[in-house]
Protein backbone atom coordinates (compact mmCIF):
# COMPACT_ATOMS: atom_id res chain seq x y z
CA UNK A 1 0.00 0.00 0.00
CA UNK A 2 1.00 3.61 -0.56
CA UNK A 3 1.31 5.17 2.89
CA UNK A 4 1.92 8.64 4.35
CA UNK A 5 3.42 9.07 7.82
CA UNK A 6 1.90 11.84 9.93
CA UNK A 7 3.13 12.81 13.40
CA UNK A 8 6.00 12.47 15.83
CA UNK A 9 7.78 10.14 18.32
CA UNK A 10 10.40 7.44 17.98
CA UNK A 11 7.64 4.82 17.76
CA UNK A 12 6.32 6.35 14.55
CA UNK A 13 9.88 6.62 13.25
CA UNK A 14 10.47 2.89 13.85
CA UNK A 15 7.16 2.09 12.17
CA UNK A 16 8.51 3.42 8.88
CA UNK A 17 11.24 0.77 8.85
CA UNK A 18 8.79 -2.08 9.53
CA UNK A 19 6.33 -0.89 6.90
CA UNK A 20 8.97 -0.57 4.19
CA UNK A 21 10.45 -3.98 5.02
CA UNK A 22 6.96 -5.44 4.63
CA UNK A 23 6.84 -3.99 1.09
CA UNK A 24 4.48 -1.13 1.88
CA UNK A 25 5.53 2.08 0.12
CA UNK A 26 6.05 5.09 2.38
CA UNK A 27 5.43 8.07 0.10
CA UNK A 28 5.50 11.11 2.41
CA UNK A 29 6.54 12.14 5.93
CA UNK A 30 4.64 14.96 7.62
CA UNK A 31 5.89 15.81 11.12
CA UNK A 32 5.99 18.75 13.54
CA UNK A 33 8.30 20.08 16.25
CA UNK A 34 9.03 17.38 18.78
CA UNK A 35 8.25 17.42 22.51
CA UNK A 36 11.27 17.55 24.87
CA UNK A 37 10.99 13.88 25.91
CA UNK A 38 11.10 12.52 22.34
CA UNK A 39 14.33 10.81 21.30
CA UNK A 40 13.58 11.24 17.58
CA UNK A 41 13.48 14.86 16.46
CA UNK A 42 11.97 16.48 13.39
CA UNK A 43 15.45 16.54 11.85
CA UNK A 44 15.67 12.73 12.16
CA UNK A 45 12.46 12.41 10.14
CA UNK A 46 13.87 14.78 7.53
CA UNK A 47 17.03 12.73 7.18
CA UNK A 48 14.96 9.58 6.75
CA UNK A 49 12.72 11.23 4.15
CA UNK A 50 15.80 12.33 2.20
CA UNK A 51 17.14 8.78 2.39
CA UNK A 52 13.86 7.40 1.02
CA UNK A 53 13.66 10.17 -1.58
CA UNK A 54 10.16 11.25 -0.57
CA UNK A 55 8.49 14.59 0.27
CA UNK A 56 8.91 15.91 3.82
CA UNK A 57 7.09 18.63 5.76
CA UNK A 58 7.53 19.90 9.30
CA UNK A 59 4.46 21.94 10.12
CA UNK A 60 1.52 22.16 12.50
CA UNK A 61 -0.73 23.08 9.54
CA UNK A 62 -1.46 19.80 7.74
CA UNK A 63 -5.09 20.93 7.34
CA UNK A 64 -4.09 23.74 4.95
CA UNK A 65 -5.47 23.51 1.44
CA UNK A 66 -2.07 23.26 -0.21
CA UNK A 67 -1.11 20.20 1.86
CA UNK A 68 -4.47 18.51 1.24
CA UNK A 69 -4.00 18.99 -2.49
CA UNK A 70 -0.54 17.43 -2.27
CA UNK A 71 -1.93 14.41 -0.39
CA UNK A 72 -4.61 13.89 -3.04
CA UNK A 73 -2.08 14.14 -5.84
CA UNK A 74 0.02 11.36 -4.31
CA UNK A 75 -2.87 8.87 -4.66
CA UNK A 76 -2.34 7.42 -1.18
CA UNK A 77 -4.03 4.36 0.29
CA UNK A 78 -3.45 4.91 3.98
CA UNK A 79 -2.17 7.39 6.54
CA UNK A 80 -0.27 6.26 9.65
CA UNK A 81 -0.46 8.86 12.42
CA UNK A 82 0.77 9.28 15.98
CA UNK A 83 1.08 12.33 18.25
CA UNK A 84 0.55 14.90 15.54
CA UNK A 85 0.38 18.33 17.11
CA UNK A 86 -3.18 19.21 15.97
CA UNK A 87 -6.49 17.46 15.28
CA UNK A 88 -6.53 16.21 11.69
CA UNK A 89 -9.44 17.42 9.56
CA UNK A 90 -11.99 15.43 7.58
CA UNK A 91 -10.48 16.77 4.37
CA UNK A 92 -7.10 15.26 5.24
CA UNK A 93 -8.59 11.90 6.28
CA UNK A 94 -10.68 11.76 3.12
CA UNK A 95 -7.53 12.26 1.03
CA UNK A 96 -6.66 8.60 1.66
CA UNK A 97 -8.47 5.65 0.08
CA UNK A 98 -8.58 3.79 3.41
CA UNK A 99 -8.39 6.76 5.75
CA UNK A 100 -5.84 7.38 8.49
CA UNK A 101 -4.80 5.05 11.32
CA UNK A 102 -3.85 6.49 14.69
CA UNK A 103 -1.98 4.88 17.60
CA UNK A 104 -3.57 5.68 20.93
CA UNK A 105 -2.21 4.69 24.35
CA UNK A 106 -5.58 4.12 25.94
CA UNK A 107 -8.22 1.41 26.06
CA UNK A 108 -10.71 3.07 23.75
CA UNK A 109 -13.37 4.32 24.18
CA UNK A 110 -12.16 4.69 27.76
CA UNK A 111 -9.11 6.91 28.16
CA UNK A 112 -9.46 9.14 25.16
CA UNK A 113 -7.36 12.30 25.06
CA UNK A 114 -4.01 13.03 26.67
CA UNK A 115 -1.63 11.49 29.20
CA UNK A 116 -3.72 8.31 29.25
CA UNK A 117 -0.90 6.08 30.54
CA UNK A 118 -0.32 8.40 33.51
CA UNK A 119 -4.02 8.74 34.27
CA UNK A 120 -4.47 4.96 34.12
CA UNK A 121 -1.63 4.43 36.62
CA UNK A 122 -2.99 7.13 38.93
CA UNK A 123 -6.47 5.56 38.74
CA UNK A 124 -5.15 2.13 39.68
CA UNK A 125 -6.09 0.32 36.48
CA UNK A 126 -5.05 -3.32 36.22
CA UNK A 127 -4.12 -3.05 32.54
CA UNK A 128 -3.32 -0.32 30.03
CA UNK A 129 -4.74 -0.53 26.52
CA UNK A 130 -3.04 0.33 23.26
CA UNK A 131 -5.22 0.78 20.17
CA UNK A 132 -4.73 1.33 16.47
CA UNK A 133 -7.95 2.93 15.26
CA UNK A 134 -9.40 4.58 12.19
CA UNK A 135 -9.41 8.35 12.63
CA UNK A 136 -12.60 10.37 12.29
CA UNK A 137 -11.62 13.74 10.83
CA UNK A 138 -12.02 16.64 13.22
CA UNK A 139 -12.58 14.37 16.23
CA UNK A 140 -10.37 13.10 19.04
CA UNK A 141 -9.66 9.34 19.33
CA UNK A 142 -12.89 8.31 17.60
CA UNK A 143 -13.22 5.64 14.95
CA UNK A 144 -13.28 1.86 14.68
CA UNK A 145 -10.49 -0.16 16.30
CA UNK A 146 -8.31 -2.20 13.94
CA UNK A 147 -5.67 -3.61 16.32
CA UNK A 148 -5.32 -3.67 20.11
CA UNK A 149 -3.02 -4.95 22.85
CA UNK A 150 -2.83 -4.71 26.65
CA UNK A 151 -0.10 -4.38 29.28
CA UNK A 152 -0.87 -5.73 32.75
CA UNK A 153 0.18 -3.17 35.39
CA UNK A 154 0.14 -2.81 39.19
CA UNK A 155 0.91 -0.19 41.83
CA UNK A 156 4.67 -0.56 41.24
CA UNK A 157 4.52 -0.06 37.45
CA UNK A 158 6.26 3.12 36.29
CA UNK A 159 5.18 5.07 33.23
CA UNK A 160 8.76 4.45 32.04
CA UNK A 161 7.94 0.75 31.67
CA UNK A 162 4.68 1.52 29.89
CA UNK A 163 6.43 3.73 27.34
CA UNK A 164 9.10 1.07 26.75
CA UNK A 165 6.34 -1.46 26.08
CA UNK A 166 4.66 1.00 23.71
CA UNK A 167 7.97 1.56 21.93
CA UNK A 168 8.10 -2.14 21.13
CA UNK A 169 4.43 -2.74 20.36
CA UNK A 170 3.25 0.29 18.38
CA UNK A 171 5.33 -0.26 15.22
CA UNK A 172 4.21 -3.90 15.13
CA UNK A 173 0.56 -2.99 15.72
CA UNK A 174 0.73 -0.40 12.91
CA UNK A 175 2.11 -3.07 10.60
CA UNK A 176 -0.54 -5.55 11.73
CA UNK A 177 -3.31 -3.03 11.05
CA UNK A 178 -1.90 -2.06 7.65
CA UNK A 179 -1.64 -5.72 6.64
CA UNK A 180 -5.22 -6.43 7.74
CA UNK A 181 -6.58 -3.50 5.73
CA UNK A 182 -4.45 -4.48 2.75
CA UNK A 183 -6.09 -7.92 2.79
CA UNK A 184 -9.58 -6.64 3.63
CA UNK A 185 -10.31 -2.94 3.23
CA UNK A 186 -13.41 -3.26 5.45
CA UNK A 187 -11.71 -5.07 8.33
CA UNK A 188 -12.73 -3.88 11.83
CA UNK A 189 -11.71 -5.49 15.14
CA UNK A 190 -14.27 -3.53 17.15
CA UNK A 191 -16.72 -0.73 16.43
CA UNK A 192 -15.92 1.92 19.01
CA UNK A 193 -18.80 2.95 21.25
CA UNK A 194 -20.15 6.47 20.89
CA UNK A 195 -22.14 6.31 24.12
CA UNK A 196 -20.90 9.11 26.45
CA UNK A 197 -21.11 6.80 29.49
CA UNK A 198 -18.43 4.57 27.92
CA UNK A 199 -16.04 7.46 27.24
CA UNK A 200 -13.45 8.82 29.67
CA UNK A 201 -11.52 11.89 28.51
CA UNK A 202 -8.01 12.52 29.81
CA UNK A 203 -6.70 16.08 29.75
CA UNK A 204 -3.01 17.03 29.53
CA UNK A 205 -0.84 16.83 32.63
CA UNK A 206 1.68 19.59 33.42
CA UNK A 207 4.93 19.32 35.41
CA UNK A 208 3.34 21.08 38.38
CA UNK A 209 0.71 18.33 38.57
CA UNK A 210 3.43 16.12 40.03
CA UNK A 211 3.57 18.01 43.33
CA UNK A 212 3.21 15.57 46.22
CA UNK A 213 0.72 16.15 49.00
CA UNK A 214 1.93 14.05 51.92
CA UNK A 215 -1.57 14.15 53.41
CA UNK A 216 -2.59 11.72 50.67
CA UNK A 217 -2.32 7.99 51.28
CA UNK A 218 0.97 6.20 50.61
CA UNK A 219 -0.73 4.30 47.79
CA UNK A 220 -1.96 7.52 46.14
CA UNK A 221 1.48 9.12 46.38
CA UNK A 222 3.24 6.04 44.99
CA UNK A 223 0.91 5.99 42.00
CA UNK A 224 1.70 9.67 41.39
CA UNK A 225 5.46 9.05 41.61
CA UNK A 226 5.21 6.22 39.09
CA UNK A 227 2.87 8.12 36.75
CA UNK A 228 5.20 11.17 36.66
CA UNK A 229 8.38 9.12 36.21
CA UNK A 230 10.99 9.37 33.46
CA UNK A 231 10.99 10.63 30.77
CA UNK A 232 8.62 13.15 32.36
CA UNK A 233 9.34 15.85 34.94
CA UNK A 234 8.89 13.68 38.01
CA UNK A 235 6.86 13.84 41.23
CA UNK A 236 8.33 16.37 43.64
CA UNK A 237 8.11 18.10 47.01
CA UNK A 238 10.14 20.60 49.04
CA UNK A 239 12.94 19.68 51.44
CA UNK A 240 14.90 22.37 53.29
CA UNK A 241 13.98 24.97 50.70
CA UNK A 242 14.95 22.84 47.70
CA UNK A 243 12.86 20.89 45.23
CA UNK A 244 13.33 17.16 45.65
CA UNK A 245 12.19 14.77 42.92
CA UNK A 246 11.35 11.22 43.87
CA UNK A 247 12.10 8.63 41.19
CA UNK A 248 11.71 5.38 43.06
CA UNK A 249 9.61 4.42 46.07
CA UNK A 250 7.62 1.53 47.51
CA UNK A 251 4.92 0.94 50.06
CA UNK A 252 6.17 0.06 53.55
CA UNK A 253 3.92 -2.07 55.69
CA UNK A 254 5.74 -2.63 58.99
CA UNK A 255 2.68 -3.09 61.20
CA UNK A 256 3.66 -0.17 63.45
CA UNK A 257 1.00 1.85 65.26
CA UNK A 258 2.18 5.46 65.19
CA UNK A 259 1.36 9.11 65.66
CA UNK A 260 3.00 11.48 63.20
CA UNK A 261 2.52 14.43 60.85
CA UNK A 262 2.29 13.66 57.11
CA UNK A 263 5.65 14.40 55.52
CA UNK A 264 7.77 13.48 58.55
CA UNK A 265 10.86 11.40 57.90
CA UNK A 266 10.39 8.39 60.18
CA UNK A 267 13.49 6.32 59.43
CA UNK A 268 16.84 6.61 57.67
CA UNK A 269 18.30 3.28 56.52
CA UNK A 270 22.07 3.58 56.36
CA UNK A 271 22.42 0.15 54.72
CA UNK A 272 20.08 0.66 51.73
CA UNK A 273 20.26 4.47 51.66
CA UNK A 274 16.47 4.74 51.75
CA UNK A 275 14.29 6.88 54.01
CA UNK A 276 10.77 6.25 55.24
CA UNK A 277 8.21 9.05 55.07
CA UNK A 278 4.89 9.26 56.88
CA UNK A 279 1.85 9.78 54.66
CA UNK A 280 -1.75 10.67 55.42
CA UNK A 281 -2.35 6.94 55.48
CA UNK A 282 0.58 4.53 55.70
CA UNK A 283 4.28 4.94 55.02
CA UNK A 284 6.38 5.24 51.89
CA UNK A 285 9.94 4.01 51.51
CA UNK A 286 11.89 6.39 49.27
CA UNK A 287 14.75 4.72 47.38
CA UNK A 288 15.95 7.27 44.82
CA UNK A 289 15.75 11.05 44.66
CA UNK A 290 17.11 13.98 42.68
CA UNK A 291 18.19 17.36 44.06
CA UNK A 292 19.89 20.05 41.95
CA UNK A 293 20.17 17.62 39.05
CA UNK A 294 21.98 15.00 41.12
CA UNK A 295 20.35 11.57 41.44
CA UNK A 296 21.21 9.66 44.60
CA UNK A 297 19.87 7.66 47.49
CA UNK A 298 17.94 9.85 49.97
CA UNK A 299 20.35 9.18 52.84
CA UNK A 300 22.94 11.39 51.14
CA UNK A 301 20.64 14.37 51.64
CA UNK A 302 18.47 13.37 54.60
CA UNK A 303 20.77 12.27 57.43
CA UNK A 304 18.43 11.99 60.38
CA UNK A 305 14.84 12.29 61.61
CA UNK A 306 16.11 14.70 64.28
CA UNK A 307 16.37 18.48 64.00
CA UNK A 308 19.82 19.75 63.09
CA UNK A 309 20.13 23.40 64.13
CA UNK A 310 23.03 23.90 61.73
CA UNK A 311 20.99 23.04 58.66
CA UNK A 312 17.91 24.52 57.05
CA UNK A 313 14.73 22.54 57.11
CA UNK A 314 11.21 23.08 55.82
CA UNK A 315 9.44 22.53 59.13
CA UNK A 316 9.71 20.42 62.25
CA UNK A 317 7.51 19.07 64.99
CA UNK A 318 8.99 17.56 68.10
CA UNK A 319 12.37 17.96 66.41
CA UNK A 320 11.48 15.77 63.44
CA UNK A 321 12.20 16.80 59.86
CA UNK A 322 9.21 17.13 57.57
CA UNK A 323 8.90 17.03 53.79
CA UNK A 324 6.56 19.80 52.73
CA UNK A 325 3.00 19.29 51.58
Amino acid sequence: MRIAIIGRTEMLYESIDLLTKAKHEVCLIFTAKESPEYTKKAEDFKILADKLGIPYHCSAQINKKEYIEELKALNLDLGISMNYINVISKEVVNSFRLGVLNAHAGDLPKYRGNACQAWALINGEEKIGLCIHQMVGGELDSGDIISRDYLVVNINTKVTEVIKWMDNRIPNLFLDAANKLSENSKYVLEVQSKDPKDILRGYPRKPEDGKINWKDSAETILRLINACNKPFYGAFCDYEGKEIKIWDAELLEDGENFLAIPGQVAHCDRVTGSVTVICGEGKLKINEIEIDGQVSTPIKQIKSIRKDSNRRHFSCLSYQKTLSV
